[in-house]
């Protein structure tokens, strides 16, 4: 695979990077390189055109006024739409995600139009902020293992019929509706509210993106002592406080 290459663009770091989400680009970059493929790796900020060409486009979560400056310009540039009709991987996480759906209520309390790449619309919860390490079985039909990761948010998410769950909870809030689901994903769109890095916490949703860009069924393998350590620990200390 060593002539194969990849195009990674991490969507406004400058305003959407809350807790270490930019991790995330780091761990496709880390595990795409280890199969020997060239990446080119794109950081584009909010006062940059979101270039079109790209293979994964990753984005982080942030706090309400930033979500809400991200979401008028992404709207306004509309370069995220056109690379997922080109095929694009698009992964979000927490405010990002929102972003993705129709809709979210924004730091003015107001509900602020969303990119509508997901069927999904995001409301403020009347209760306690879901808050903690979380829990959750990846969709049988990602072929994920347990997902482990950090949530923080006062949303809820509400899924429409034209989204899965990315998982469903054991341990945490998720969407916060209390219907038991985490995340949501359509074709080649994925959100969810883990942080932690979630890709450093779990490396095998940055290898389905990686597949899913090359289109191919597997990846030749790769290390992961690492982040085997990792999941080993924070799901034994779930385990245990749960």
């Amino acid at each position: 695979m060593s002539d194969s290459s990849l195009r990674l663009v991490w969507v406004y770091p400058d305003l959407l990077s809350t807790y270490g989400d930019r991790g995330n680009a780091l761990v496709v970059e880390r595990r795409a390189r280890q199969r020997g493929l060239n990446v080119q790796r794109i950081d584009v900020r909010s006062d940059q055109p979101i270039p079109t060409s790209g293979d994964i486009y990753l984005i982080g979560g942030g706090e309400d006024r930033p979500q809400r400056l991200a979401a008028e310009r992404l709207r306004a540039d509309s370069g995220l739409p056109r690379a997922v009709d080109n095929g694009a991987i698009v992964f979000s996480v927490c405010a990002g995600y929102q972003i993705l759906g129709h809709e979210f209520i924004n730091d003015l309390g107001q509900r602020e139009p969303g990119l509508g790449l997901l069927d999904v619309w995001s409301t403020r919860g009347e209760g306690a902020r879901s808050v903690g390490d979380v829990l959750a079985e990846g969709d049988p039909t990602l072929g994920l293992p347990t997902l482990t990761g950090f949530e923080n948010h006062q949303g809820v998410t509400h899924l429409g019929q034209g989204v899965s769950p990315l998982a469903q909870v054991t341990v945490g809030g998720g969407n916060g509706g209390g219907d038991g689901t985490e995340g949501a994903w359509r074709d080649t769109v994925f959100g969810t509210y883990l942080h932690g890095p979630v890709l450093a916490r779990n490396p095998a949703v940055a290898d389905l993106l990686i597949k899913l860009a090359l289109d191919v069924n597997a990846l030749p393998p790769a290390d992961t002592t690492w982040y085997d350590a990792l999941r080993a620990e924070r799901i034994a200390s779930v385990g245990q406080n749960a």
